[in-house]
């Protein structure tokens, strides 16, 4: 994803939008954080949800700036992207690519197929906003 946007950043916006915890260590913990020491209780505050993504946003050192969806799950639940998804906003609004979920679903050359295809059929009023 850094590499996308190192290469389209002048063109699409990107984000990273932080949801909701996927494997809390106080729900469905996965061998894989453990290992990895990924180890967070799902927020209970918005509070909390800024600090785990902002330590998520460090350890990962991610250039795209992150935002961190509300305490209602609403990015999530309009756009079903728990544990990790692709999306390709176009500036109407309207969703340009899907991807799949992750992490199996989570694959970036798709996007940059999608990212592509979208700026060589649009004008330059017609930018879009890459969001995971």
């Amino acid at each position: 994803m850094e590499e996308l946007h190192r290469r389209f950043g002048d063109r699409v916006e990107f984000f990273v939008v932080y949801i909701r915890e996927a494997h809390p260590t106080d729900e469905w913990q996965v061998e894989s954080n453990e290992r990895d020491g990924i180890l967070f209780e799902q927020p209970t505050s918005l509070e909390a949800r800024n600090e785990i993504a902002q330590v998520c946003s460090l350890e990962l050192k991610l250039a795209i700036p992150t935002l961190v969806d509300d305490m209602e799950n609403s990015t999530d639940l309009k756009y079903y992207a728990l544990p990790d998804r692709l999306y390709l906003i176009a500036r109407d609004g309207r969703v340009a690519y899907r991807g799949g979920p992750g992490p199996f679903g989570f694959v970036a050359t798709e996007l940059e197929h999608a990212i592509e295809d979208y700026l060589t059929a649009s004008t330059p009023d017609q930018v879009a906003t890459a969001q995971r």
